[in-house]
């Protein structure tokens, strides 16, 4: 099963950071992916510039609204994610208490689902292996 490994921190300590100690975290991410590929629990991993370059898009009665910066007023921001796959739920937690950002803020952990269309289910990412849907 694969789940979604969100990353949340906070990102003003993370902009006061010093440089030597943001290229060693830096590191230890390129380690641990390493790790997650050699494991077999790496599907896909980014991470995302700050907060402030969001753009929000909602789209109501077919006309997109733009919005720039983040959806929400909160202190910790998504900073990255990973999608691994993972036995179950408790391989998944297991396997993100090592992100090595984890110790500087929050990681969801979130199941992710596959896409149903007439009782046929289909993965939502092609690098995810299974069924691709032909329209």
């Amino acid at each position: 099963m694969r789940y979604l490994c969100l990353i949340y921190l906070d990102e003003r300590e993370l902009a006061a950071m010093p440089q030597k100690e943001m290229d060693a975290l830096n590191a230890r991410h390129l380690r641990f992916n390493e790790e997650l590929v050699a494991s077999g629990h790496f599907v896909e991993a980014e991470a995302l510039q700050p907060a402030a370059s969001t753009t929000a898009i909602r789209v109501r009665n077919g006309k997109p609204s733009l919005t720039d910066g983040p959806f929400t007023e909160t202190k910790e921001m998504v900073a990255g994610f990973y999608v691994i796959e993972a036995r179950d739920l408790n391989e998944a937690i297991q396997v993100a208490a090592r992100i090595p950002s984890a110790p500087l803020g929050t990681v969801e952990v979130r199941p992710c689902r596959d896409l149903e269309v007439g009782g046929v289910a289909y993965k939502a990412s092609s690098k995810s292996g299974g069924r691709i849907f032909n329209s």
